[in-house]
């Protein structure tokens, strides 16, 4: 949950629901029962058991693209510059969407990875929602298209019939890949994986991002265990917990509630890349995640002179109105949390001016506007011009008509 000493953000409480794990690939490293003793030795030569099976690509604008309109947002940032660690079950780096943007990495789950293997494309996904590059035949993009994804492997683990099964970390080891991401330069740091008890090295490992002034974003959880079950790292202070919304702007069902719920964004139907081509769906809390650290990375990059604490705040402020309990502050708006010229609450330093070659926002939304206007009025001429011309020719003919009460001229011709 988003919360700074000296500073609490008031979120409406929600009600618990009854259990429900959507069957789907979900990275989730659960807690209780697992010991670093039940996680599978590591393999000297890292490779998938089971490939994903290939996955065609989809040319369709995915209806969250639609929403957030990256190519609007491409004028004022692009997350260049902007590293952002996916801590996760790696990252398929031969999509072409996502070539060039992944950087090497780590793999906690097979000695000598270096992340850039993901076995079930749940970090693939998480990535190529962050920073999918444009591409011909396609009109799935990133929000943040130049930042570069570093990705850390802790997880292959799937949902089957409403339990986890393959393999993951240990708590412990997450707590070090938090840390490992930190000190490799990541300015965000997406989780998409969640644990279901308080460990202290994670706990330790978050404390630590944020002391480096690192944005942290991580999953409000899907319901488990009737809904009673605590997610982590998404109760810890400083964090932000996000939850999942669907087409109609409605809180998923799936969605936890409660005071670690930040704010809300895309997670139903939202469309990802898949391991070495092509698209997919997938549903889960852990995919809005991503939209969320996509907006962080263009605001580290448009707002250098924001802090990390800034930046939460900004993007929890600028949220859009929600239409009950358990959306947090509201549903995730990148382009005002980018433009919007408003004070941060607690902001201290002073703002920078804008870069010769940065985008003034202002001038922007003001364009924007009068396109609009204009649209709006080729489209009212496109109608009114044939009404105008209908209107001069009737009072040309009627007149005329009226004298002649209707009846056709007759002309009179001379004796030859």
């Amino acid at each position: 949950m988003y919360r700074v000493p000296g500073a609490r953000w008031h979120r409406r409480g929600a009600r618990r629901l009854p259990y429900l794990l959507l069957a789907g690939l979900v990275a989730a490293l659960l807690a209780g029962p697992m010991t670093p003793g039940a996680v599978t030795p590591a393999r000297a030569a890292p490779g998938c058991a089971s490939p994903p099976a290939p996955a065609r690509p989809v040319a369709a604008t995915p209806w969250a693209q639609q929403r957030y309109a990256p190519e609007r947002l491409a004028r004022l940032a692009t997350g260049a510059g902007v590293i952002v660690a996916v801590v996760d079950s790696g990252v398929d780096l031969r999509h072409p969407q996502l070539a060039g943007r992944v950087l090497a990495g780590t793999d906690l789950l097979d000695a000598g990875g270096d992340g850039g293997l993901d076995c079930v494309g749940h970090g693939t996904g998480v990535a190529s929602i962050i920073a999918a590059t444009p591409r011909d035949g396609t009109s799935f993009r990133g929000l943040a298209p130049e930042a570069r994804i570093l990705p850390v492997r802790v997880s292959e683990q799937q949902v089957v019939d409403g339990r986890g099964t393959g393999r993951t970390a240990a708590p412990g080891d997450l707590g070090r890949a938090i840390r490992w991401a930190v000190d490799q330069g990541a300015t965000v740091v997406n989780l998409s994986v969640v644990l279901y008890a308080d460990h202290p090295t994670v706990r330790a490992a978050v404390g630590y991002a944020l002391s480096r002034d690192v944005v942290v974003v991580v999953a409000a959880g899907n319901l488990s265990d009737g809904g009673e079950r605590r997610p982590y790292p998404a109760m810890y202070d400083g964090v932000l917990g996000v939850g999942a919304i669907g087409v109609d702007g409605a809180r998923a069902d799936f969605s936890q509630t409660g005071d670690h719920v930040d704010l809300v964004a895309p997670g139903v139907d939202v469309l990802i890349a898949a391991p070495g081509r092509g698209h997919r769906s997938a549903d889960g809390t852990s995919y809005a995640v991503p939209f969320v650290a996509a907006t962080a990375a263009l605001l580290r990059q448009y707002r250098p002179d924001l802090s990390a604490v800034e930046v939460a705040r900004r993007i929890i402020a600028t949220a859009d109105p929600a239409p009950g309990d358990g959306y947090g502050a509201g549903v995730l708006n990148p382009y005002r949390a980018v433009t919007e010229a408003g004070s941060v609450p607690g902001h201290a330093r002073p703002v920078a001016g804008l870069a010769e070659d940065r985008p003034d926002p202002t001038l922007l939304a003001r364009q924007d506007r009068r396109n609009d206007a204009w649209r709006r009025a080729l489209l009212l001429a496109g109608v009114g011009v044939p009404m105008v011309a209908a209107v001069v020719l009737a009072a040309a003919v009627l007149p005329r008509g009226a004298r002649r009460r209707w009846r056709p001229a007759h002309h009179d011709h001379d004796a030859g």
